[in-house]
């Protein structure tokens, strides 16, 4: 059977209920930290404890919603804009728009608890103090908000760099195991006894009917192999590039096969510079020569074509034989991996009982 193997994507450092809470209790803390770096000897440290359980309660709860708040909106803050700006791509942009509207939504925040706070004494018909104490005390309660604000935004900014270079190493890493594995099923072919002997077999009884297409058959016999030997560690190519191969391959199909496998080449040449990994073409056309009979009375037919979707579709009747060969474990699960790591787009397999298709999506080449 034609396998297909699903990766899982790789895990955030740190979930977005967990920081939640977490950045909740760090506001809590640095607020009354910074407030008594700036001030230890306000008469409101004085006694602290001594006083009502109740207001300390209240103050306690004032103060954890408060933080709930500066917190909860620095990371949606963060979360909206790395979907718009992201820090691999503008840097700079991204930490002054970041720390503007942080800071602005500070703003904002106090100025609504001062008009709560304003709009409660109007509605007791108590007098809200305006002394220079006080107004000091709301500027001094604005700069620690500010101060928290920065710190929360930071160590989100830093959770955020860390869990991307930690995806970013697992995502190297498993890059490398899978152009390692394409590199081994490369070198298979060129080693491949049954390979090699049957297309120097094909060449020799070519040469003694048609020299000139045994030197046809020779030449692209060695575009094959240099092929694979340039480009198997590459982890994308152009479309054209993959067809150019394609070509080659098939001539060696052709020849060794004959009228029991027919091609249909129909490529948008608009595509040409879209890319895909390479020899993504060799192994679905190998995977569906492994699985399929080949014959004159009824012959295999492998399409390879580009759709509306910005798609290379490959597609084969299925006209199964009895004894496969055991699979080398590469094949389509190769392929499947290595678009999960270059791209956030996934190929789609289809297999209705009469053809087998897949749809590779065509990847646009970086400027």
């Amino acid at each position: 059977m034609q396998d297909k193997t699903i990766y899982k994507n790789e895990k955030n450092l740190i979930s977005t209920n967990k920081k939640r809470l977490l950045f909740t209790l760090l506001s809590f803390f640095l607020i009354y930290l910074v407030a008594y770096i700036i001030d230890p000897f306000s008469s409101c440290w004085n006694g602290y404890f001594q006083r009502n359980a109740f207001e300390i309660l209240g103050e306690w709860t004032f103060t954890i919603i408060y933080s709930f708040f500066i917190s909860e909106f620095s990371i949606i803050v963060h979360k909206k804009l790395d979907r718009v700006l992201t820090w691999k791509d503008h840097p700079a942009e991204r930490l002054l728009i970041e720390t503007v509207i942080n800071l602005l939504v500070v703003l904002l925040i106090n100025l609504l608890l001062v008009y709560i706070i304003s709009h409660y004494f109007e509605l007791q018909n108590l007098t809200l103090a305006t002394s220079l104490e006080e107004k000091r005390g709301t500027i001094q309660n604005i700069s620690i908000s500010v101060m928290v604000a920065l710190l929360i935004m930071g160590i989100n900014i830093g959770i955020h760099l860390i869990n991307n270079w930690k995806n970013e190493s697992i995502r190297a890493a498993k890059l490398g195991q899978v152009i390692l594995e394409t590199e081994l099923q490369s070198l298979k072919l060129q080693i491949d006894p049954h390979f090699v002997f049957n297309n120097l077999s094909v060449l020799s009884e070519i040469i003694l009917e048609d020299q000139q297409l045994g030197y046809e058959y020779a030449e692209n016999f060695s575009k094959i192999y240099r092929y694979l030997l340039v480009n198997s560690k590459k982890d994308v190519i152009s479309l054209e590039e993959e067809l150019n191969f394609l070509d080659s391959y098939i001539f060696l199909i052709k020849n060794r096969f004959g009228e029991g496998v027919h091609f249909e080449i129909n490529v948008d040449p608009a595509k040409s510079n879209y890319q895909l990994p390479p020899l993504t073409l060799q192994l679905l056309v190998e995977n569906a020569l492994k699985h399929n009979q080949t014959n004159k009375k009824r012959s295999l037919k492998i399409k390879v074509y580009t759709n509306a979707h910005n798609q290379l579709v490959v597609e084969n009747i299925l006209i199964p034989i009895e004894n496969v060969s055991e699979s080398s474990g590469i094949g389509i699960s190769n392929i499947i991996k290595r678009y999960d790591l270059l791209s956030s787009l996934q190929p789609e397999i289809m297999n209705n009982g009469k053809t087998f298709k897949v749809n590779l999506p065509l990847i646009e080449q970086k400027s």
